[in-house]
């Protein structure tokens, strides 16, 4: 009986990618806080340091997920803020890791 060797093939880990929120002189703090705690599943103290984050530098990394992930929730973020009459904008961008 022959056996044949499998050769190991090497996976390539999938993309990841980062779900930004972006600064705006419209959109309240607790607003932000708000949609943190939602869509990404934050407690309240480490959305307050995001939210924080997003008002001083102007933007901070909510989430890092496949493609297909990061862009539900940017649309969920931006729906859900029209929906609330906030200006608020979230992107994604591929992840530099």
């Amino acid at each position: 009986m022959n056996e044949t060797k499998t050769s190991k093939q090497k996976l390539k880990q999938p993309s990841r990618f980062e779900v930004l929120l972006l600064n705006d002189d419209y959109t309240s703090m607790d607003f932000v806080v708000e949609v943190l705690k939602r869509f990404f599943h934050k407690e309240f103290f480490a959305a307050e340091a995001i939210m924080l984050k997003i008002h001083i530098d102007g933007e901070a990394v909510c989430g890092s997920y496949s493609y297909d992930v990061a862009q539900t929730k940017v649309s969920q973020v931006i729906e859900y803020s029209r929906k609330n009459d906030q200006p608020l904008m979230s992107v994604l961008r591929e992840g530099s890791f």
